[in-house]
């Protein structure tokens, strides 16, 4: 019978292969699920796997779709190697959108390019404003930032719930609930013409170089990983657990508001309820398939990315439920789950006559 072993010490071949073994696993199990709903797995899996980069187009929305989840995701790989939780990163690039839009609703076609920079600034400290209460009430009155965050992600829907359906609708929208199509010098550049792909890419590329540089060659950075690795040891060396808490927050809740800011002002052009589709969430996928890593994460976005635009393709052309992209994501986070068993664990054999080593 099989059986799991605890290694000598974590398996660092298992620790570079677990998510490979994880994606292999999602497409397995994927194959399956399309053989159970009566569809073509060959078809699905060219959905999922080879329609998003087939094309220059395909690569521009993966792009898009890769933008936001890569800004979070980043930010969520900081807190969550600080030992800090935030789950509530949805509910940060929500309140980004709203400061981002609050802004880009009031510029006219006569304003001055440079709003962009204005919009982007305000989106980053409304994410920052909403990850500041998470941490405040952490800090002061020891909260669980787990509950604290996700909570605060239903009222950072209600608030734009509350905006879009009242004050800031469109009153020539037809009564839908919408604001005002944003002013022309308000939307984020594109890279190409003809493309959706926005600069926003190329910010989030340079996030990921800066994240790397912070947690691998800064003082600050090596502060946040000793305070969430070994606490005791930081408390020993002055390191501050609260200035861990803090700087983890406010950049994680910057990064999702700048990840909103961009997508109010990017693809979307103005603001409506169907700003949160779950990037928020979605990022921690990212992040931990990343393995916290900046580099990691950059490929692990596109990954997702990629499901993003295969469950809508999907949708489309195989009649299957929106929930689908849903169904891959947790597919690959549970694979991935299972497969880091491995880093910690080796498989036995044990018979009746000996133990092999699977």
């Amino acid at each position: 019978m099989l059986r799991l072993e605890t290694r000598p010490a974590p398996s660092t071949l298992f620790v570079a292969l677990s998510p490979l073994i994880a994606l292999a696993a999602t497409v397995a199990i994927g194959v399956l699920l399309f053989v159970l709903l009566g569809k073509d797995p060959l078809l699905g899996l060219r959905m999922f796997f080879w329609e998003p980069i087939k094309s220059a187009p395909a690569w521009s929305e993966i792009g898009v779709k890769a933008t936001p989840l890569l800004l979070i995701a980043l930010g969520l790989a900081l807190c969550f190697r600080a030992n800090v939780w935030n789950i509530g990163a949805e509910g940060q690039y929500i309140l980004g959108a709203v400061f981002a839009g609050g802004l880009a609703m009031h510029a006219t076609p006569d304003s001055p390019r440079a709003i962009v920079i204005a919009i982007l600034v305000a989106g980053t400290l409304g994410g920052m404003l909403w990850a500041a209460i998470t941490a405040l009430l952490r800090d002061r009155f020891n909260a669980n930032e787990i509950l604290v965050s996700l909570m605060l992600v239903y009222v950072a829907e209600m608030v734009l719930a509350y905006l879009v359906y009242g004050p800031w609708k469109d009153p020539a929208g037809y009564n839908f609930p919408q604001t005002v199509t944003f002013a022309s010098p308000t939307k984020v550049p594109r890279l190409f013409d003809g493309l959706r792909v926005n600069i926003g890419l190329v910010i989030a590329l340079v996030a990921a170089a800066g994240m790397a540089l912070f947690l691998f060659r800064s003082f600050r950075g090596f502060q946040a990983l000793v305070g969430g690795q070994a606490p005791m040891a930081a408390r020993y060396a002055g390191f501050s657990s609260r200035a861990a808490l803090w700087t983890a927050l406010l950049t994680s809740g910057g990064l999702a508001g700048l990840a909103g800011a961009l997508e109010a002002a990017g693809p979307l052009g103005q603001l409506t309820p169907y700003v949160p589709v779950g990037y928020g969430f979605a990022a921690i996928i990212v992040a931990f398939v990343g393995r916290l890593h900046p580099l990691g994460i950059v490929f692990s976005a596109l990954l997702m990315s990629m499901f993003y635009i295969g469950g809508e393709l999907a949708q489309s052309r195989m009649q299957l439920p929106k929930s689908i992209t849903g169904v891959f994501q947790g597919l690959l986070l549970f694979s991935l789950l299972a497969a880091d068993t491995l880093i910690l664990y080796r498989l036995r054999w044990r018979s009746a006559r000996k133990a092999v080593t699977a």
